[in-house]
């Protein structure tokens, strides 16, 4: 894997410029030890981070528990990242259903 003594090297003195293109700015947000470990998972890889950072059905079933709740429609857009529109969709595809 690793040469030890590399890799303690580069922990004990972090500078600018011991990194590869994305691992540098990785290496500031999340740490030497989080970098090597997503290294060692995707090396190789073409990683797409989506848009979002939650599934669809993960805030459809968060904006169904809302709708009995004070919320408006606009603060759940702002609170999941989605847009008003796509919420009210949800709302009224949930309200067809029971129907």
């Amino acid at each position: 894997m690793y040469d030890k003594e590399v890799l303690s090297m580069v922990k004990s003195n972090p500078a600018s410029g011991q990194f590869n293109g994305i691992y540098e700015e990785l290496a500031l947000l999340v740490g030497i030890d989080t970098v090597i470990k997503i290294y060692d998972a995707f090396k190789g890889q073409q990683i797409t981070l989506p848009k979002r950072l939650f599934s669809q059905e993960f805030v459809t079933e968060q904006i169904l528990k809302c709708c009995t709740d004070t919320q408006t429609i606009k603060a759940m857009a702002l609170k999941y990242g989605y847009t008003e529109r796509w919420i009210r969709s949800i709302l009224k595809k949930h309200i067809d259903s029971a129907v």
